[in-house]
């Protein structure tokens, strides 16, 4: 450290060690300093890590995408709805993709009631589903090995899979799955792909189930329907997702999208509607009032922080009357004596920001820790609260310095 200081232009150090000697006082000074730096550093960390947790989790069910999606019904309720309506199919999507504005493809899934899964090298507790082909182009899956459905699949149902990554681990240990069989319930599947791995940490968000794809087995959705038993008041597919060729549309494709199905359905609440961009748009509102809230805490600490600063520099002012007026007598100009102590009030502000910054992040990972919240930097807030503290720091050393430059010498010279 003695090192480092004496590397430092002797203004400087002596500004550092003038602080030194006060050091009891200098650090409750820095504490108001301290406090709203990291908050503002935590705030930011966890608020980014949310806005990009959120924004994968919502990527999983496609920014472009409409979906519907079946409700559940007791056995009572399913009878009186099926008088009405037989229930979400994908002649439901079928008609939205020749309604709904900008709407470009469409992907179904059916899933389907999994007792057992397994191969000859192992066995998992994944669950079986039935997808068209586009499916896995709309929810944004890649595949890491082999290859996916294609229409020729689906038109000869074929007896083909594609395991997620979790899956594919499980029955295959040796990672050689491509080729080999696995065995859903009572029917044999050849293993044509397997998924890149996407564990998205949650299987919910904002209230919609994400898929968990990773511990998944994926089966055309015609061959699924043929070779799986299901029952008759089911309805044809659980949801379908309906891309629209532009984000703008998302808006009237939902209202035409909720006036298709109502018809087709003679107005029957076995489905709901779910907009990904919407969902997101509300996470980030809720984000938004998070943050203004910690911003105002932090501002409220760095206030406090700030008279700290007035008050630590206009009790050294007192304390060092008789140095000013030396300096004074020996020709020093009120200017000089200004940037003296606003070079000490400087020295505060770069050690509150660089302890605040240390804080703060200890504290996002602390908080990540506990809660289970991802972290994320951006650069960006970081500078504007190491900015925002050094104008805080500077704006309230202000004050005090001018007091220094505006002793009489001779007063000062004479003060006990």
């Amino acid at each position: 450290m003695s090192a480092l200081l004496r590397r430092l232009p002797l203004i400087w150090r002596e500004a550092i060690e003038e602080l030194w000697r006060r050091r009891l006082r200098t650090l409750l000074t820095l504490l108001g300093l301290i406090f709203g730096v990291g908050a503002i550093v935590a705030m930011q960390a966890v608020g980014e890590g949310s806005r990009r947790e959120a924004l994968q989790m919502v990527e999983s069910l496609g920014l472009h995408n409409l979906i519907a999606e079946a409700v559940a019904q007791d056995e009572q309720t399913l009878k009186e709805t099926r008088t009405r309506s037989l229930g979400l199919s994908v002649d439901d999507a079928r008609a939205a993709l020749q309604v709904v504005p900008g709407a470009e493809r469409f992907a179904a899934e059916k899933p389907v009631r999994t007792h057992s899964v397994f191969s000859d090298d192992g066995q998992s507790n994944a669950e079986a589903s039935g997808v068209s082909a586009d499916y896995f182009d709309l929810s944004s899956l890649k595949v890491a090995q082999g290859r996916l459905f294609d229409a020729g699949d689906e038109a000869r149902l074929a007896a083909v899979a594609v395991l997620g990554h979790q899956a594919a681990a499980a029955l295959f240990p040796d990672g050689d799955a491509l080729g080999r069989h696995v065995k859903v319930n009572h029917v044999w599947l050849e293993v044509i792909g397997v998924l890149a791995d996407r564990d998205l940490g949650k299987d919910q968000f904002e209230g919609v189930q994400l898929g968990l794809e990773s511990n998944r087995v994926f089966i055309p959705l015609q061959s699924a329907r043929a070779r799986f038993r299901f029952q008759p008041a089911e309805d044809e597919i659980d949801r379908f997702l309906l891309r629209l060729a532009q984000p703008e549309q998302l808006v009237d494709g939902a209202k035409a999208l909720s006036g298709v199905l109502a018809q087709r359905h003679a107005g029957a609440s076995d489905y709901r509607l779910v907009v990904p961009q919407q969902l997101f748009q509300q996470h980030q509102k809720t984000q938004r009032i998070f943050r203004i809230v910690m911003a105002a805490i932090a501002g409220v600490s760095l206030l406090v922080g700030g008279i700290g600063i007035m008050n630590i520099m206009l009790a050294n002012v007192l304390e060092r009357r008789r140095e000013i007026g030396l300096l004074r007598a020996l020709g020093a100009r009120r200017g000089d004596v200004v940037a003296q102590f606003l070079r000490e009030a400087t020295v505060i502000c770069i050690a509150g920001a660089l302890l605040g910054l240390a804080f703060g992040t200890a504290l996002a990972y602390a908080i990540a820790l506990f809660a289970d919240w991802q972290v994320a930097w951006a650069p960006l807030p970081i500078l504007v609260s190491v900015a925002f503290c050094a104008l805080v720091g500077l704006g309230f050393g202000v004050y005090p310095a001018r007091q220094a430059a505006q002793l009489d010498p001779i007063t000062a010279l004479r003060h006990d």
